[in-house]
This record gives C-alpha cells, structure tokens and sequence, in this order.
C-alpha cells in the first residue's frame, strides 16, 4: 500500500519545521519542578489541575508519582502541592493554607506579571477588561485577583456587551496564550467603544506565544497542511492551528502525536508544516517527523524567525529545600524539554 506522497514523483516533498517551537521557560520551569519535587521529596506529590497543558507530560508525570487534583480540598491536610504553571486565585491559596498545605508555586512569572497588573489597576479603581476565554485556568487566576473589577472579553464580538462603570477609567489585559492579532482587534473594537482605553504597561501576549505564531505565520503561506503538535486544551496549540489558516495553509490539523497524523491528510501536498505548543516536549515532534518520513516527507528545512534563551529560577519554595540538602540548582534544565522519554509509535 502506498501513501498519498508516494504516487508522486513530479513535485519536491518536505517538511518546513518551525523554530521557535515546542517548550517555554515557563512551562521548562513548571515541569522541572514536579521532577525534582518527586526527586526531593518522594512520591506522592499532589498537583492542582495540569501542571501544563498537555497530555503527555501530565501522564509521564502521573507514572512517576505526581497525583493531579481538580482543587485543593482533595489534597490531604498537611500534603505537598504543586500550583500549575496557569496560575491561582487568593481564594485557592487561602484554601491552601487552611489545610495546612505545603505549596509549590509554578505559575509563570509571565503570569504573574498580569496578576501584579491586576492588582495595581483594581487599587486605582479601573474597570478591567481581561481579554481572554471564560473557563481557561488562567484567566480564572487573573480574575479572582479582583473579581469585583474585571470583566472577561471572550473575542471581538463580545466587545458589545461590555459595561463599565466610567469609560474614563477603563484598562485591558490579556490572557498570556491568546491570538496575537484577534486580541489586536478586540483592542480595536474595544478602543472605538472606550477612546480613553488604557494599554497595560508591557504586552501581556507571552514572547513564547508570540515567537510561535510568528514562525508559523512565515511557513504557512508555503505549505499546504500543517500540524501543530499540542493537546486540545492548550489554548496557545490551538491558536496555531488558527494561525497557519489565516496565513493561507491549505490545511491545518492540531494532533497529541504521531499516532493521530491521517495519511489522507496530505493527498497532493508537497509541502507540511510541523510546529508545535508552548506545553510540548520536543521527543514528540520527533516522533512526528519520523511518520511524515515514512509517509515520503524526509526532508526537513527549519524556518527560525526568532532564538529564545530566556530561562527562569525554580520556584522559592522547591529552590529553598533543594539547597538546604546541597543539591540544587536554581535553574531548569534546557534539556528539559527532551526530559519526558516516550515509547516509539
């Protein structure tokens, strides 16, 4: 049986891989600290919600003794747990204290700026428009920093349904894993409603977002499918699947991993796309181009449009005990993005 590239021989077959892809400093960081609180402290060590959005990791750290948990008040009084990479709410740190919890705190400090950000708007009295998707962990954090002065922008078209209190005192911040041009243009719309609408002090579309989208936004218009590796809950994976459409990809497919690529996908394409999430260690975007090897597209291009080196310090709390017992270094591994081993396909 032959694949859909293999029937032909007058076009050029390649794979245009993007760069920057895969992993973040946020995320590098929140996963090496599941690691090495496992490594330091033993198993169980419990986690509120995904520590990133991605099914591999979660289930490779679920095997080594990581215990994942909807909310705190499953976490036994006095036990270890680990805050997400997403971020919490006050209300969920102070759930946290009154058990008696022994917390590990995770969340980017990319998120963290806009917790920060929140708190000072709220305290000068600003309506904040948090620009992002109901439901979403973080978006859940951010508001409940001040739930009495932000409202949730879901997309432009909401934009409409916005009250505010006095159009003179009015902000918006964002999600930190959204679209960067559909948060543009809920700005737009949102600044014809509010002309005295106020900009936060520093974007709040994360440089791993934005790095991601624009590396997909150069390949896409050369390519007639393209994958984006990345589970369906990773907001930031999802948008790139938006992305590469809007940048005129024929096609484009978010998959878990190489098992999920359907041959019929690339009947008459002579260029794919790879790219992958901000949660997603590299091994599986191996693993997916060894598949569209196989399917007869071995040659691989990278198309790099930005070098990300931005690394951050593991959280206090882990940083403290790992040097009190000498064996801590303060920094994630780089390598921790290769750091989740899988099985081949």
């Amino acid at each position: 049986m032959t694949s859909p590239a293999t029937d032909r021989t007058d076009v050029r077959r390649r794979v245009l891989l993007a760069a920057p892809r895969g992993y973040c400093a946020g995320v590098d960081r929140a996963v090496v600290a599941v690691e090495k609180a496992l490594d330091h402290y033993g198993a169980p060590v419990y986690v509120r919600k995904e520590i990133v959005h991605n099914k591999h990791v979660v289930e490779t750290l679920a095997a080594r003794g990581a215990v994942f948990v909807d909310e705190t008040d499953q976490v036994p009084e006095g036990a270890r747990v680990v805050f997400s990479a997403h971020g919490v709410s006050p209300a969920v740190r102070e759930s946290a204290a009154a058990r008696n919890l022994l917390t590990i705190d995770a969340t980017c400090p990319l998120v963290t700026k806009v917790h920060k950000e929140a708190v000072r708007f709220a305290a000068d009295d600003y309506d904040i428009l948090l620009i992002g998707h109901d439901g979403h962990e973080e978006v859940e954090g951010t508001q409940g920093e001040a739930p009495e002065h932000i409202q949730v922008v879901n997309s432009p078209d909401a934009v409409d349904d916005v009250v505010v209190r006095d159009p003179e005192r009015v902000v918006w911040i964002s999600q930190t894993t959204l679209s960067v041009d559909e948060t543009m243009e809920t700005v737009r719309r949102l600044r014809e409603r509010f002309p005295h609408l106020q900009d936060p002090p520093s974007d709040d579309i994360c440089y791993a977002t934005q790095n991601r989208q624009v590396a997909v936004k150069k390949l896409a218009p050369d390519c007639d499918v393209v994958l984006t590796v990345g589970s369906a809950n990773s907001s930031n994976s999802v948008r790139l699947v938006e992305v590469a459409l809007d940048a005129g990809a024929r096609s484009s497919y978010r998959i878990d991993g190489a098992a999920e690529i359907d041959p019929a996908w690339f009947e008459g394409a002579a260029t794919v796309g790879v790219t992958s999430g901000a949660s997603v260690p590299e091994v599986l975007v191996d693993q997916v181009l060894a598949r569209l090897a196989e399917l007869g597209y071995g040659e691989v291009e990278e198309v790099r449009t930005a070098t990300e080196d931005l690394m951050f310090s593991l959280p206090r709390e882990l940083r403290a005990d790992l040097k009190a017992a000498g064996n801590g270094d303060p920094r994630p591994r780089r390598e921790g993005r290769r750091a989740l081993d899988v099985q081949p396909v």
